[in-house]
């Protein structure tokens, strides 16, 4: 197969969110709220287990009365703020303003960082001449992240779920990101780490490859290990 274009997924594939630990203390401060050590950390580690915050857990247990917003979270910004503060909702804190603190500190850049070979994948393909997008299932605009971190300018196109309304792995996303790149399907690679959501693009046509949604330290180099990409066993 040779590789014209490749679409990536966000969170798990390209970037990883800061820790829940990390993600309450930067809401605490933005609040001008304090606690102690320990009450801290009890509070983040409920919240880690009721799966507030995006981008951390790839499984969640929602309570029945999210059930709903839940499985369309993705389809608007609306949803995707209800659902997520929803699950924080699940928690007692100390202040309520902090359930809409934690939402918003989950979208600011200096949240997320970039898996340690994700830049240089993405140099080498635009150096290559090979087009690449981000799709994603977002409630929000993802495109700062990539702006501060550098990675912007090596993204022909962004296609993110609750600009269209639509979710993967619905194929009209993948189909919609193909024709931004110009590129036909079957001469497209998708690269996610979420086996049901990114392998709706295969039903396009598009070959797929999964890595594993594990925090940056402990993934250096899955991108590098992608068949058929820079660096990665070519077929």
């Amino acid at each position: 197969m040779a590789i014209k274009g490749v679409l990536f997924d966000f969170s798990g594939t390209l970037f990883h969110t800061e820790s829940t630990a990390s993600w309450l203390r930067g809401a605490l401060a933005a609040s001008g709220l304090a606690l102690p050590e320990d009450e801290a950390a009890r509070l983040a580690d409920a919240l880690d287990r009721a799966g507030a915050l995006p981008g951390a857990s790839p499984t969640v247990d929602v309570p029945d009365h999210l059930t709903d917003v839940w499985g369309r979270r993705d389809e608007s910004a609306e949803l995707h703020r209800a659902a997520y503060t929803g699950l924080s909702r699940t928690v007692p804190l100390p202040d309520p303003r902090l359930h809409d603190a934690l939402y918003e500190r989950h979208m600011i850049p200096e949240a997320w960082r970039p898996y340690d070979d994700a830049a240089d994948v993405l140099r080498e393909l635009r150096a290559l001449g090979v087009r690449v997008g981000v799709v994603s299932n977002i409630g929000w605009d993802l495109r700062p992240i990539f702006r501060f971190h550098g990675l912007d300018p090596y993204v022909d196109v962004y296609v993110l779920s609750y600009e269209h309304g639509v979710q993967k792995p619905d194929a009209r996303l993948f189909a919609h990101a193909c024709d931004g790149l110009g590129v036909a399907p079957e001469d497209t690679l998708m690269v996610g780490d979420d086996r049901r959501a990114d392998g709706g693009a295969a039903a396009l046509g598009c070959a797929v490859h999964f890595v594993d949604h594990l925090p940056v330290e402990r993934r250096p180099a899955a991108l590098r290990g992608v068949p058929g990409l820079v660096g990665g066993p070519q077929d």
